[in-house]
């Protein structure tokens, strides 16, 4: 598995897996912590979840999955915006942790951007670093000029969390040059899109029937042409996690990606950051 250097000389994999949904009660717990722990063993071994994901629900998940194999994991997840505050910060983090059933967090995000000023969960942020609660940190749903505001107060980040496919691709205007100048990748969530669309793509199809693999693979595989971005699909079952991992690949050529330039034509400028 290809490897992302994060800013703060860690390097992790560059395909993870999402968990969004999960522990919602879609498929039972057990099925889906199945799910991670063959993800893990296939080499997926970044999970990233949230506080907010069926209100702990993924966390939970989680716990089971990577339940005595914990060193073999980077454990992401994140503090809601309301949370984010001084005193609010350590709390959810105290509840993640018991939630994941680990003393310590490997990349810690702010969810997205709410009241709390970056100055007070940075502090809160690098209160948790320095006792051992948290590795490192960063951030989820920034666009470029929040980034700009957010390195005026601290150079700590390691990643910002943004959706990025074919359908969303926004980010290539401003936002991806300026994390790979600043050397922080990205980790990109719902690259296979949403609601299905991109799985009905024609482009995609015929680009996946040429692959002798699925549209899905293909969506994953275009996520991860670029240095520096880190692609964190979701799977809740082991077909699905599977298929995820034989993704990593894929070698899309310059006749691919200049169909999927033509059916999803890159930016030519600024859009507002696109979120889910």
């Amino acid at each position: 598995m290809r490897t992302v250097l994060l800013p703060n000389g860690v390097s992790v994999p560059a395909l993870g897996q999402g968990t969004w949904r999960l522990g919602e009660g879609q498929r039972s717990r057990r099925e889906e912590a199945d799910a991670l722990r063959l993800g893990i063993d296939l080499g997926m071994t970044l999970i990233d979840t949230a506080e907010m994901y069926g209100e702990g629900g993924s966390e939970q998940v989680v716990a089971e999955a990577i339940h005595g194999q914990r060193d073999r994991v980077t454990l992401v997840t994140k503090v809601y915006p309301h949370n984010a505050t001084r005193k609010g910060t350590p709390a959810a983090c105290e509840r993640s942790l018991t939630r994941l059933r680990t003393d310590c967090i490997d990349i810690y995000l702010l969810h997205w951007m709410g009241s709390a000023p970056f100055t007070e969960t940075v502090e809160a942020f690098e209160k948790l670093r320095r006792e051992g609660k948290i590795r490192a940190w960063g951030v989820s749903n920034l666009d470029t000029s929040d980034m700009v505001e957010l390195a005026a107060v601290s150079g700590a980040c390691v990643t910002n969390q943004v959706l990025y496919n074919p359908e969303h691709r926004g980010i290539e205007f401003d936002l991806l040059p300026w994390q790979a100048k600043h050397r922080m990748p990205i980790m990109a969530y719902s690259p296979v899109g949403q609601a299905g669309r991109l799985l009905r793509s024609p482009a995609l199809g015929a680009i996946a029937a040429r692959h002798g693999a699925t549209p899905a693979q293909i969506a994953i595989a275009w996520s991860l042409r670029r240095e520096g971005v880190i692609s964190i699909p979701k799977a809740g079952d082991a077909a699905h996690v599977g298929d995820n991992a034989a993704a990593a690949a894929i070698v899309l050529t310059a006749e691919d990606l200049a169909a999927i330039d033509a059916a999803y034509p890159p930016p030519g400028r600024k859009y507002p950051l696109a979120m889910l």
